[in-house]
């Protein structure tokens, strides 16, 4: 996938060009270290577990990707031994939401 990828970058993101690589390396980062598993609730939502320790970044991430993308919906909660980060978007905008599930399962792999 291409930083110019539709699915990716959607015509709602305000984030400038320039930028938009750098972010999508920092979700890479934060799945690399702290993604735990994932799983689809809906079409239209997903649920990260996220190591603990990495709260306070998954936290200051998703408040600035929801600046730029206003159709994101974050949430936290926490699940035993696990972080879980939601992300809900509304139908028009699944394939946002299907393009950061495909890379979070990317560090999922084994």
């Amino acid at each position: 996938m291409t930083t110019e990828d539709p699915a990716w970058v959607p015509e709602a993101c305000t984030l400038p060009a320039a930028e938009r690589p750098p972010r999508r390396a920092e979700f890479d980062d934060l799945f690399a270290a702290a993604l735990r598993a994932q799983r689809r609730l809906s079409p239209t939502a997903l649920r990260w577990r996220l190591d603990p320790a990495a709260e306070a970044r998954a936290r200051e991430l998703v408040r600035r990707e929801n600046e730029c993308c206003a159709f994101f919906a974050f949430s936290f909660a926490r699940d035993g031994d696990a972080l879980c980060l939601d992300a809900t978007v509304p139908a028009a905008h699944v394939a946002v939401l299907d393009a950061l599930a495909d890379r979070a399962a990317d560090w999922l792999s084994p």
